[in-house]
């Protein structure tokens, strides 16, 4: 009885940790109208890398590069992202005073506490993790449009994938989604000029329990034999690219993605990726540059690496030619370009003028 109180109590520990961080902090607003707008992009302050704030960081980027006035907002004070090159503008929100023509972009892990966001601004929610739009909601305390009925002034959702767009025009049919693709830098993410090695790339902050089964299973068959497994963790952006860039396999353990980023940035990095979709790397999980296993698809996960394993090995050469064209449809279809664009068409629609 004391372990089962006990494991309630840490529960609940757990939950009320995870809906304070949920919570935006509070924002001075002022009333004029003569002020140029600007945007403003909420993120999170996590200590490991985390792909959801790096495109906040290039969204900013990307719109002070068209003129038009932005900046990242952390709650915490003096927080930047480190694990990537950059010198985007970062300010805490007690130096932010928004006004009626500004717009503030809100992350969808703070569903639990859009309720709390002032209702004289334009909100813009960045839905980078549809499959967790619900997260903390609780169904039979909130009504139809949660979290999102909340906010009045809610002018539209951004997105990073067509398969995220297609849930939320689903699930919210009466609000404007759009498009806004993920990048993957080429300067950071590109094959390598030797061969990559016998080496398998994996995260590991993904589906711990499936990848632990699969890797025995290939043990068991010898089909690790003389191939050399390459975990991933709290590494760099340039540091994982290097260790992606000298391995000839990534295995992709995506679970309920809004996109996806580590395997298109290994397919960018010349790597034959190997694995689940997480749904929304759907829209770039093409099987003639990869090979997307069905999800939880043990069996099928570990032929698909052996069938690779064997291609290597009659053909290196080959077979790095087929991740160098892996690496050029990446690239060419998920470019700063293109998202530039998009964020310009969006943004003019909201009465921001791109400057160049």
């Amino acid at each position: 009885m004391i372990k089962q109180w006990a494991r309630a109590a840490l529960a609940a520990q757990r939950r009320g940790t995870d809906l304070r961080w949920r919570q935006p902090p509070g924002f001075t607003v002022h009333s004029g109208q003569n002020t140029p707008p600007a945007v403003y992009y909420l993120a999170p302050h996590p200590t490991t890398p985390r792909g959801g704030v790096r495109n906040i960081y290039r969204h900013v980027d990307q719109l002070d590069a068209i003129g038009i006035p932005a900046a990242v907002v952390h709650a915490k004070r003096g927080f930047r992202a480190t694990w990537f090159a950059n010198e985007t503008r970062v300010l805490h929100s007690a130096e932010v005073t928004l006004g009626p023509r500004d717009v503030l972009v809100i992350p969808e892990c703070y569903g639990p506490g859009l309720h709390r966001l002032p209702p004289e601004v334009r909100v813009v929610i960045f839905n980078q993790g549809v499959y967790h739009t619900f997260d903390r909601i609780p169904f039979d305390s909130t009504g139809p449009g949660a979290p999102y009925a909340a906010v009045r002034s809610l002018v539209a959702i951004l997105t990073v994938s067509h398969d995220s767009a297609e849930l939320l025009r689903y699930a919210f049919p009466e609000l404007p989604v759009q498009l806004a693709r993920n990048v993957v830098d080429g300067t950071v993410f590109h094959p390598g000029t030797d061969l990559p090695g016998r080496r398998i790339a994996y995260l590991t902050h993904r589906r711990a329990h499936e990848r632990e089964q699969l890797l025995h299973v290939l043990r068991a068959r010898g089909a690790l034999d003389r191939w050399e497994l390459v975990p991933i963790a709290g590494r760099t952006e340039r540091e994982t690219a290097m260790m992606m860039r000298g391995s000839a396999v990534f295995l992709s353990f995506s679970e309920r993605e809004g996109f996806g980023l580590p395997p298109a940035e290994a397919m960018a990095s010349g790597c034959h990726v190997i694995g689940y979709t997480g749904m929304g790397g759907r829209d770039f999980f093409d099987p003639v540059y990869c090979t997307p296993v069905p999800d939880s698809d043990l069996l099928g996960f570990a032929r698909a690496i052996e069938v690779a394993g064997a291609a290597y090995d009659a053909d290196p050469t080959a077979f790095a030619k087929s991740g160098q064209a892996a690496s050029e449809h990446i690239l060419s279809t998920y470019s700063a370009e293109r998202l530039r664009e998009e964020l310009s068409t969006f943004y003019s629609g909201l009465g921001f003028d791109p400057g160049r």
